[in-house]
């Protein structure tokens, strides 16, 4: 097989109804020779954009299947003489059942939340009656976090075979083969929740077992190993434990500390969510005033190192949507939380990225007496904030982009995609000044890099807070094993070991596998 590269206007990399027979005749292809397109990825440096695509040549024979997982190929494990008991049904969880099943052990998924169909009703309650179901919403549920906040699929991970792994069991289960080829491959929220389903029925079909609406209220310790879970007043035994609740079961956290299980406070990040009309990214980006049929709606990634009170924390671009929405993710009323997310097609008419603060321990003073809590606690009191001073509801403070840079309150706000509404406010008033002033420094910077970036077209709302888990539940670095409690697995983002869908599933299946070549029981 060999590669080439070839360079196409968007109108013939985006058609698919050109895009082979272009790539054939600028390559000069025999009708003898088999190809296909292996990676691509859109160029704006120049005025003009293209997309540069990857392309695999065979000269004779056809090219092996790009998808080689085959649901079929697992083995059925309904008797299995071992099980694992996996706390939370997202990413993590899900990818840990698969692989469970591939190494013959039985996976027994706990989830607190709804399957995806039944949370769709919980997450209108928030968008239209400001009321948060703390069992299920943006965070709790099947799926986790990621199945309606965008579907992004991007990870900086360096483990090549292992992201092309988790990519090619979402194709199996109904993800369009594109994510495969993509520089930055996206589901869409919209087309996310029928994958989740299937990997579902794929995990149930082969002998999993899946249970929602079953939360976890204890964990049974004895002499530093994990004997049971109980949840719904049942006790739940297995030969090995993955947790994997995500990084907003707060309440885990608690009841991992009760037992005597450790944990540990660490840095995150937090700041607001910035929302542009995807018209002006498109601009700068493009350098064009109008992106046309082919072009997808474009992102940014940026950065900017601060300073406040002689101390140095970056800021940065978290979780981009173009074309997408800003949603309410909190998990408790009383509290304000925004993601964002994207449909499909990315075809809203607004922007929003999270714009976020790195946070370090020492940021943390003031609440050192919470132990293992602090982190936590600085979270909450912002959320706590953010809603108390918006009028507690789930209508969110907002402030115009340049207003908030001068301290001036917005005497009014562009419209949004933010469905429960917004409520103009100081948002350093919601905001820490270690965090507010950081910020104001970075927009500017950004607007800089970005010509056009810093308007008042643009408004920030808070708070973005959810970024990752305030708290990391120490694990061994090889065994993936908890460093005191044996059995037991700190599984993708909750645990501090995950940043996103892909990262999270690969998290999963590796602590699967550790948890089976340190329990599996051995042929007498």
């Amino acid at each position: 097989m060999i590669e080439k590269e070839v360079v196409l206007k968007p109108e013939e990399a985006f058609n698919e109804e050109v895009v082979l027979s272009t790539i054939k005749n600028k390559l000069q292809l025999k009708d003898s020779q088999y190809f296909r397109i292996a990676k691509r990825s859109i160029d704006a440096r120049s005025k003009e954009v293209k997309v540069r695509v990857k392309v695999e040549i065979n000269n004779d024979t056809p090219l092996a299947d790009r998808i080689n997982y085959k649901i079929s190929d697992l083995p059925k494990v309904h008797e299995a003489k071992q099980t694992a008991i996996i706390i939370g049904a997202g990413p993590a969880g899900l990818f840990a059942a698969l692989r469970f099943i591939e190494l013959g052990w039985k996976p027994v998924i706990l989830e607190r939340g709804k399957d995806v169909r039944s949370r769709r009703r919980d997450l209108a309650d928030i968008n239209k009656k400001h009321i948060v179901n703390s069992e299920s919403n943006y965070c709790f549920g099947e799926g986790g976090a990621g199945t309606y906040s965008d579907g992004k699929l991007y990870t900086r991970s360096k483990k090549r075979g292992d992201i092309y792994r988790i990519l090619e069991i979402l194709v199996a289960h109904g993800a369009k083969e594109d994510i495969m080829i993509d520089a930055h491959p996206h589901i869409g929220t919209n087309k996310l929740p029928k994958i989740i389903q299937s990997i579902r029925d794929s995990i149930i079909e082969h002998g999993g077992e899946v249970h929602f609406n079953t939360k976890v209220t204890s964990f049974q310790v004895e002499n530093n190993e994990l004997k049971g879970v109980k949840a719904n007043d049942k006790n739940y035994i297995a030969d090995a434990y993955i947790l994997a609740t995500g990084h907003s079961a707060r309440d885990i956290f608690h009841l991992l500390h009760e037992s005597n299980i450790l944990i540990e406070a660490k840095p995150f990040a937090l700041g607001v969510r910035v929302e542009h009309p995807q018209r002006i990214i498109d601009q700068i980006q493009y350098k064009c005033d109008d992106r046309g049929e082919y072009l997808p709606a474009s992102s940014y990634a940026l950065v900017h190192q601060t300073y406040f009170n002689d101390k140095k924390r970056g800021v940065f671009s978290f979780c981009m949507c173009p074309g997408g929405f800003i949603v309410p993710a909190a998990t408790e009323s009383g509290e304000i939380v925004v993601n964002g997310m994207s449909p499909s097609r990315r075809d809203s008419k607004y922007a929003n990225s999270g714009i976020v603060v790195a946070i370090e321990l020492e940021d943390m003073l003031q609440f050192d007496d919470k132990g293992p809590f602090k982190g936590l606690a600085l979270q909450e009191s912002i959320e706590q904030q953010a809603c108390k001073i918006a009028g507690n509801t789930q209508a969110a403070p907002a402030q115009r982009l340049i207003d908030f840079t001068q301290g001036k309150l917005s005497k009014d706000l562009p419209d949004t995609s933010y469905q429960p509404g917004l409520v103009s406010t100081r948002m350093d008033e919601v905001l820490p000044p270690f965090i507010a002033e950081r910020l104001k420094t970075a927009f500017k910077a950004f607007g800089k890099k970005m010509k056009g970036y810093f308007t008042n077209e643009a408004i920030i709302v808070g708070v973005e807070s959810r970024t990752s888990s305030p708290i990391r539940i120490p694990r061994e670095k090889e065994s993936l094993e908890h460093t005191q409690t044996k059995r037991l697995f700190p599984c993708g983002e909750g645990a501090g070991y995950a940043g996103g869908i892909v990262s999270a599933a690969m998290d999963g299946e590796r602590c699967a596998e550790r948890a089976v070549e340190l329990y599996k029981i051995k042929n007498e």
